[in-house]
């Protein structure tokens, strides 16, 4: 059974991956004052991050069209698909999931299944590369949902996130809640894990660094352990070295600029582990 891999592009995998598994990805939206953009496609990282602190009202996000998605769904179709596998970040964060859904219910005769990967950035770009890597492999769509299921099961993200300004301009917190944060300097630390959020908090930089290493170790063996950031890599490089240890001989690790469609909620200095524990 031929199945191709869909998603979209918060995923934040590397183009070389997207490419050597012909990984279909269909673009968010950066919506600026009167311009929206392709997420990944007419915006670059460094320009985004140039043009975020000028942005008043601050820029906002939006989920493809369901056009968008059929006509990738029957692009694939046409080119021979016998079935699709879309794969997208959390519905609790945003509603590209359910998007793809109804595009997917509105082909007839086709075999489009979406599944809701309970993560962002590269936590969903993991399970979709390792779809794209059992679909290369020849496995069917129900073997292939199966290997997501599980590797999604036992993928943590957890970030330290410099402030709260972005998280309130976009509606993700309270006016009140980011004033009195700023006032007593706290820096969030964000957990996600089977589309599921906790929040911690720090109150400085070094700080931060300790916590999310703690909650690394409290995760106990993992088998792929990689880096995000946001215009941030030098806060990167720092929880690497302080990690550096506890990264798997095995593989490289992603070190991941997150895509401005994320960056946009979560403002520039964010950085954290996104780590899938061992079976």
């Amino acid at each position: 059974m031929s199945v191709k891999i869909v998603t979209d592009s918060s995923c934040d995998l590397p183009q070389t991956v997207i490419e050597k598994y012909d990984i279909s990805v269909v673009p968010l939206y950066i919506n600026f004052p009167y311009q929206s953009l392709l997420d990944g496609v007419e915006i670059s990282r460094k320009a985004f991050y140039e043009r975020l602190p000028q942005t008043v009202p601050p820029p906002t996000t939006s989920a493809p069209a369901i056009g968008s998605f059929a006509k990738k769904y029957q692009e694939l179709i046409e080119k021979g698909a016998e079935a699709i596998l879309s794969i997208h970040i959390s519905s609790v964060l945003s509603g590209t999931v359910n998007v793809a859904s109804l595009a997917a219910e509105s082909l007839q005769n086709a075999v489009v299944k979406t599944f809701d990967a309970g993560q962002l950035s590269i936590g969903t770009g993991l399970v979709v590369e390792a779809a794209a890597k059992a679909a290369a492999a020849g496995k069917n769509l129900d073997e292939i949902m199966e290997e997501v299921k599980n590797l999604a099961s036992r993928t943590y993200t957890f970030a330290a996130v410099d402030t709260l300004k972005y998280l309130q301009r976009s509606g993700r917190i309270s006016h009140l809640t980011s004033s009195l944060g700023s006032l007593l300097q706290i820096k969030p630390i964000l957990q996600m894990s089977q589309g599921k959020v906790k929040m911690g908090i720090s109150r400085t930089i070094n700080g931060s660094v300790k916590q999310l290493f703690s909650i690394l170790k409290e995760l106990g063996a993992v088998e792929q352990l990689n880096l995000v950031h946001s215009n941030a890599p030098e806060r990167a490089q720092m929880l690497y070295e302080t990690a550096k240890d506890f990264f798997p001989k095995s593989r490289e690790p992603f070190v991941v600029d997150i895509t401005p469609v994320l960056g946009a909620h979560v403002g520039p200095g964010i950085f954290g582990f996104v780590a899938v524990k061992q079976e």
